[in-house]
Formats: C-alpha cells, structure tokens, sequence
C-alpha cells in the first residue's frame, strides 16, 4: 500500500564536533546526525548542491525518507529540523530521526478522484475544482498510504467535499482537527454568468 519511499543518501561522518563539521562544509557536504530508534546517534554527511535540491523541491519536513549510508542497512528517516545560515539562509546541519515501523508521523498524501463519469454535476458542464491535490494525514510509518480516494459518484454543482465525506485508510486520520475542503463541483462559467445577470436585474 505504501508509496515509492524517495532515498536520501549519506555518507558516514568519521569524528564529531565543530571541527569534523567544518572539515565537512569545506568539501562541500552539510554534516547531520541521525537519532532515535534505540541506537547511537550517528553523524552523516550530505552533499551540499543534492540536499539543496531537494530542499527546494518542497516539503523536505514532512517527507518520509529511505536514508541510504554505504555500509549500512537502510533505514526510514524523517527531518526533524534543518539549520541555515542566517545570513545567507543555506543549509549548514541536518538532524534526522529514526522511524520503527509503528511510528506516528505527519506526511502529505495525494488526493485521486474517480468516477467523475458517475457525476451529474460534471456532466451537466460542471468543473471539478480541487482545492487539496494533497492533504496531510497522521499515518503510521510502516503502513503509508500511497494515496486517498474521492468517490465523486452523485456529487452535483454546487457540492462540497471535505475531508469528513472521505474514507480513510485504518489508522488514518487528518493531522488538523478540521473539517476542510478538499474540492467543490462549479458551476460552468456560461451558467455563473447567467446566474449573474438574473441577480442583477433583479436588483
């Protein structure tokens, strides 16, 4: 049920304190540890331009990652925070916590919608608007969904659906206390426009 865990690769870090980690940003890695999961902490070394990259990609805090060290057995790590320099905001250390497979974590889960054909709202013209392409769930570390399903069979223009209406997974469940919006079903512009005219002229 899990989806594709991205790697993020490593290098074991010989020697620890400021010293190691100056000798390791001066060859261009961003020196990190790895903690948690009952074991020593261990200090890494990330590239610095591949940590960048995936940095700007988005969302590296909520990313569940399959941490690769040479010599090692991989293990499922999440970012626990990430240290910049505070003038030119670039990265400058990395901690990364250890996950058992029964750990609580909040990750962003893609939202798939199906049987749009089974929608009278979009088939009378009706737009699917989607608000959520991704929302972020409290899931379990060993069993990650890869994505959640809107059943859109029924739905009308002017529906609403939220995250309430959907269902979850076992051992699933929203992160934020909230009933939002996921997506709506417009209405199609030639009928908003009309709608319109009507209100004003009946104003």
């Amino acid at each position: 049920m899990a989806g594709e865990i991205p790697d993020l690769i490593a290098e074991a870090r010989m020697g620890t304190g400021k010293g190691a980690a100056r000798q390791a940003r001066r060859e261009q890695f961003v020196p990190g540890i790895v903690y948690g999961g009952g074991v020593d902490p261990q200090p890494i070394n990330i590239k610095y331009n591949y940590l960048l990259k995936k940095l700007k990609a988005g969302r590296f805090l909520s990313t569940l990652f399959n941490l690769k060290v040479e010599g090692q057995e991989d293990v499922r790590v999440i970012c626990r925070g990430v240290q910049r320099d505070v003038v030119k905001d670039l990265p400058t250390h990395v901690d990364l916590m250890r996950l058992r497979r029964t750990s609580r974590i909040n990750l962003f889960i893609h939202v798939n919608f199906e049987n749009a054909d089974k929608a009278p709202g979009i088939k009378r013209g009706g737009t699917l608007t989607i608000v959520r392409p991704e929302v972020e769930l409290e899931v379990t570390a060993g069993d990650i969904p890869d994505h959640i399903t809107v059943d859109l069979t029924g739905k009308n223009i002017g529906d609403v659906i939220h995250i309430n209406d959907v269902v979850l997974p076992e051992g699933v469940k929203p992160s934020i206390n909230r009933n939002f919006v996921i997506a709506n079903i417009a209405a199609p512009s030639g009928l908003r426009s009309s709608d319109n005219e009507e209100a004003e002229a009946e104003a």
